[in-house]
């Protein structure tokens, strides 16, 4: 096949206006020989009928060198860059090798073009991406930086090129791809101007009605606009000049995507949106001078026109992580009008425009410290995540647009978080020793708590504590998945060495006591306590909500009645229980709990309902009595319905507050078990050895070999009676525990 065949004539006129241009962009860092080898990889792929149009009908070669021009020019990358994106599709259709492309142009290009290959695999079956190839795709950005540029020069030079194709649905496609992944990647990156095109084009591909719409607006205010973005500049431009500043201004007309943003945020129509433009002041200043001058003008602009303190966004001092620097302010302009100054150096608006190439370029580097930690903590997030490819599609799309707060120790060390980080994530953040042991910072000089959220440019000393431990409730106050992870692991470790404690003083107990400790028979014993697993057992013992000493009397009492043959027991019927034998004790009396009626009355005189005998930490209302005085029901009392229904006007709101110390209330427990006077007994045991709970009297009657036994007891509130309860259905032989 005859290469003149594979280009049409309009594309043999643009191949050698490419070819001039990229020569022009690339000619001082080609090697020797590079073009003449190029053309022939390039003419052989052609020849042998292996590289093909896409799915829009381009022809690659074109394509590819309209994208190296953009990696050239916009972005400012040359030889390597240039030679992998024309060589790549020769390598991947099989018409040359990589390892004939290292021998012939170097590491570099062979190093980009296995970068490529890769991509383009996970595009063989649609021009988008499959969210299950996201993290294999965004594995291989982090390979090589340059790769990425690549990529989005490609998604730009694409979405310039499909305006007229007629494939709709692919174009849509690809379009919600440029604004979803490589927009934001191009942001990130400090590509704003390619980041801008590519939002446009992707509306206009999308919305198309709402583009031209606001398009149309821009080019009716046109000329009002011009005129007065000359007017605002003039005195400006005449104070810079006497002081003998060199610079130039610019008027720049905010992209229609993010005046559509803003009219969607606002909600207000195109003529609603007061910032369609901004003025930009670049600077001509040696390196030494570029903030000195910067302040300078903005001193300047600042005197003639009154500035939003509000909105000032100062880059200069604490650059963005991507390399951007710059002085943003908003003034007053003539006709009371709100303006967007740009304050920057023609380095920084190079910085600006190209990203992070023109950065390695002044800089005189390969790599940008604050890119590689954040393709560092993608490929880490990525390789430690257990979410489906489309959740972590969402969470990369939201990190890309996260900002970020900048942060000092009192010695002046600088530390970048994300943003809404509190005192306590900066604390695990530099150390999570440092993190277990705070109480609190103190924050420009005043104190502040765990969780005050941190401000860019805020000085902040950690306050620590040596009995400063880890809290559960520390995981809702961090935001950073570092602090996070780091508190959860403190917390697991206290835990261990809680119940570590807890079993060791229990055995130490079995060992003074002289009793043998037997593992079977405690596992028993457990589960009999009701817990599900033994760390909540050891926990509860470490917590002290449970007794060593009556952990110990209740392993005894189950190994006496495990070892004890059915023989040796002398059936005796509960109903045989002596009374007497329960040395009930005389009814105590209290003040009374403080009862807060209707409107936060209180002092009130009430009476509990007998009906259902409420007690303190029950629900409870309050009934207007005949006499005039107030009757207190539990909410589910078994007469609160009927009461509501017929009077519910005399029905008042009533809830406790105090504290229930002092106070007890009579309670009556129904319990059903085998009829056994053993299992009596074991429930009056338990029951008088319960502190704040006494027993006043029992009533037993047994029928079928079941008993059925009321107990009316003395208790001080809800959560000591559901604690006896939870027992007293651990006793072998209980049915049911219900309260009456």
């Amino acid at each position: 096949m005859e290469t003149g065949e594979f280009f049409t004539a309009e594309e043999k006129r643009l191949l050698f206006v490419l070819y001039r241009k990229l020569l022009q962009l690339s000619g001082e860092t080609l090697h020797k020989g590079d073009c003449r080898k190029l053309k022939t990889h390039l003419v052989n792929s052609i020849q042998n009928n292996r590289i093909q149009r896409d799915i829009f009908g381009l022809n690659p070669i074109i394509k590819d060198m309209q994208t190296a021009v953009i990696v050239a020019e916009e972005i400012g990358m040359r030889r390597a860059s240039i030679l992998g994106l024309m060589l790549h599709d020769s390598v991947r259709c099989g018409t040359c090798t990589a390892e004939e492309v290292e021998r012939n142009y170097g590491e570099d290009v062979a190093g980009i073009i296995r970068g490529l290959i890769r991509v383009n695999e996970l595009y063989a079956k649609s021009p988008t991406i499959e969210s299950e190839n996201f993290r294999n795709l965004l594995l291989s950005f982090a390979e090589d930086m340059r790769v990425i540029l690549i990529m989005i020069a490609d998604r730009v030079n694409i979405m310039r090129q499909i305006k007229e194709c007629e494939n709709d649905e692919a174009r849509r496609q690809v379009a919600n791809e440029a604004a979803y992944l490589y927009a934001p990647l191009a942001h990130k990156l400090g590509l704003y101007k390619l980041k801008s095109e590519l939002e446009d084009l992707s509306l206009k591909y999308t919305e198309k009605e709402v583009y031209y719409h606001i398009k149309e607006k821009l080019n009716e205010t046109k000329a009002s606009r011009d005129k007065y973005i000359a007017a605002f500049i003039a005195p400006v431009q005449k104070k810079l000049e006497e002081a003998g500043l060199h610079f130039h201004i610019k008027g720049r007309t905010k992209s229609i995507h993010s005046i559509y943003q803003k009219m969607k945020k606002q909600k207000c129509p195109f003529e609603g949106v007061y910032d369609l433009f901004a003025i930009r002041v670049i600077l001509d200043s040696q390196v030494e001078k570029e903030k000195l001058e910067c302040w300078q003008a903005y001193s300047i602009v600042t005197d003639m026109y009154q500035p939003n303190p509000k909105r000032l966004r100062d880059w200069l001092s604490v650059p963005k992580s991507n390399g951007y620097e710059s002085l943003h302010i908003t003034v007053m302009g003539p006709e009371g009008k709100w303006v967007e100054v740009q304050i920057r150096t023609e380095r920084m608006d190079e910085i600006a425009e190209r990203g992070l190439a023109a950065h390695w370029r002044y800089k005189g580097v390969k790599g940008e410290s604050g890119l590689d930690e954040w393709l560092t903590s993608v490929r880490e997030a990525l390789e430690n995540s257990d979410s489906s490819g489309l959740e972590t599609m969402d969470q990369f799309k939201l990190d890309l647009y996260e900002d970020e707060v900048f942060v000092f120790t009192p010695k002046g060390d600088l530390f970048k978080l994300g943003k809404g980080s509190t005192v306590l994530d900066f604390a695990f953040h530099i150390h999570s020793k440092l993190g277990c042991k705070c109480i609190g910072a103190k924050v420009n000089g005043k104190n502040a708590q765990l969780k005050q959220i941190l401000n860019s440019g805020d000085q902040v000393e950690i306050m620590t504590s040596n009995t400063q431990t880890p809290k559960q409730d520390w995981l809702n106050i961090v935001t950073t998945s570092k602090a996070r992870t780091k508190i959860r692991q403190a917390l697991k470790e206290m835990a261990a060495r809680q119940h570590a404690f807890a079993k060791e003083t229990l055995e130490r107990k079995f060992k003074n006591r002289k009793i043998e400790y037997d593992e079977g028979t405690m596992m028993r014993l457990i589960k009999r306590l009701g817990f599900k697993v033994v760390t909540d057992f050891y926990q509860s013992i470490a917590d002290e909500t449970l007794d060593v000493n009556g952990i110990i009397d209740k392993y005894l009492e189950l190994q006496k009645r495990e070892n004890d043959t059915h023989d040796d027991i002398v059936y005796r019927s509960a109903e045989g229980y002596n009374l007497q034998a329960a040395a009930l004790p005389e009814e105590t009396t209290a003040k009374e709990d403080v009862l807060v009626i209707d409107q936060n009355l209180k002092g009130l005189d009430f009476k509990l309902a007998r009906c259902c005998n409420p007690i303190y930490g029950d629900e409870v209302f309050g009934f207007v009595t005949v006499s005039g005085g107030i009757k207190i029901h539990r909410c589910d009392c078994p007469n609160a319905s009927d009461l509501r229904e017929r009077f519910g006007y005399r029905i008042v709101k009533a809830r406790w507050a105090g504290k229930s110390q002092g106070t007890q209330y009579p309670i009556t427990l129904r319990v059903v078990g085998h009829d056994d006077i053993g299992i009596v007994t074991n429930i009056t045991s338990i029951i008088s050895k319960e502190t704040g709970i006494t027993l006043r009297s029992i009533g037993i009657d047994s029928h079928d070999g079941l008993f059925s036994g009321t107990l009316t007891i003395m208790v001080g509130d809800t959560g000591r009676l559901e604690a006896l309860i939870k027992k007293l259905r651990t006793v072998k032989g209980v049915k049911q525990v219900s309260r009456n």
